[in-house]
């Protein structure tokens, strides 16, 4: 749409009807606002169509002098290589490690096969171990929850096998937590510029980079290449102390392959390509047009709390 109709010989003041983007974010949609426009041009009616605000990606040009470290976080990059699933133990050992065994068990649903615990787990015939009965009933040691062995045992041989178990209920996490997350590249330093909403505080820029590459046994699909799009990504949080507490954390969860894993995008529908991995982060600079800028006042607690879900908390620094 052209910024502006021809020049209108009225000499009243002329109402701006602003176009905005798809997602319902603007005041006037798309459609409504052309409706309007072509009913008023049919009254006589002088029209003025705006342009939609674009969002503000990135932060104005900085020099690399201008580039600092972040106050109290040691370094300026991280690297992940690839790193193969840890063998030491068993998955038996895994999941005796984190339960007590049940004599009396409740009549109550195991809720990861839906059969009743004093029956046998419904994985019976489908698994089987020595040592591990299909009756045999364990009780979480820190949530308490409880579930059948063997069912317990099915649910960690198909997640990542890394030593660390989630229960299915409320999400409590035994051990420590690893992703999928291809190799790549972690920067993050500070820049003379501030984010809306913190104006008296600098701007902590993260910049995430990783390559496209080949699946490993740990992926969806071993073997078969997967897609990089949209990196380098850069990503913001304010130079404060809860900013650098989140940047703190992040840092663990890169170095924990959490942040990104390899699957389908919700974006474009693409599958076998990097995509954010349920922690969200920024990445509008001088806006919030996208919902992925600020000013957000809840962000950085919603962060943490993503984090924690993650098994990444303050007792990990």
């Amino acid at each position: 749409l052209p910024a502006q109709l021809s020049p209108i010989p009225s000499p009243c003041r002329v109402p701006a009807l602003p176009v905005k983007n798809l997602n319902g974010t603007g005041p006037v949609h798309p459609a409504l606002a052309g409706m309007t426009g072509i009913l008023m041009c049919a009254a006589g009616l002088p029209v003025c169509l705006t342009r939609a605000p674009k969002p503000i990606l990135h932060p104005p040009p900085v020099s690399k002098s201008d580039i600092k470290p972040v106050p109290g976080v040691n370094g300026i990059c991280r690297k992940t290589k690839k790193k193969h699933l840890k063998k030491s133990k068993t998955p038996e050992d895994v999941v005796r490690r984190y339960i007590q065994k049940v004599k009396n068990p409740p009549d109550e649903d195991c809720t990861i096969c839906m059969e009743r615990l004093v029956t046998s787990s419904g994985y019976e015939g489908v698994l089987s171990h020595r040592g591990i009965k299909p009756e045999l009933v364990g009780k979480l040691g820190k949530c308490g929850h409880m579930y059948h062995l063997l069912c317990l045992l099915a649910m960690y041989n198909n997640g990542n096998k890394d030593g660390s178990l989630q229960c299915p209920t409320c999400k409590a996490i035994y051990g420590e937590k690893t992703g999928t997350q291809p190799p790549g590249k972690m920067e993050f330093h500070l820049i003379p510029h501030s984010l809306p909403g913190y104006t008296d505080s600098k701007t902590i820029r993260i910049v995430y980079d990783i390559p496209t590459g080949i699946q490993g046994p740990e992926h969806p699909n071993p073997g078969k290449k997967f897609t990089a799009r949209g990196f380098p990504r850069h990503c913001y949080l304010p130079d404060n102390e809860k900013g650098r507490k989140v940047l703190k954390l992040l840092i663990v969860a890169w170095d924990r392959r959490l942040i990104f894993t390899i699957g389908t995008s919700n974006t474009t529908g693409e599958s076998d390509t990097v995509v954010w991995n349920e922690i969200h982060h920024k990445t509008e600079f001088g806006s919030n047009l996208t919902g992925h800028g600020y000013p957000d006042p809840n962000y950085l607690d919603n962060v943490l709390a993503e984090l924690l879900a993650q098994g990444v908390s303050e007792a990990t620094l």
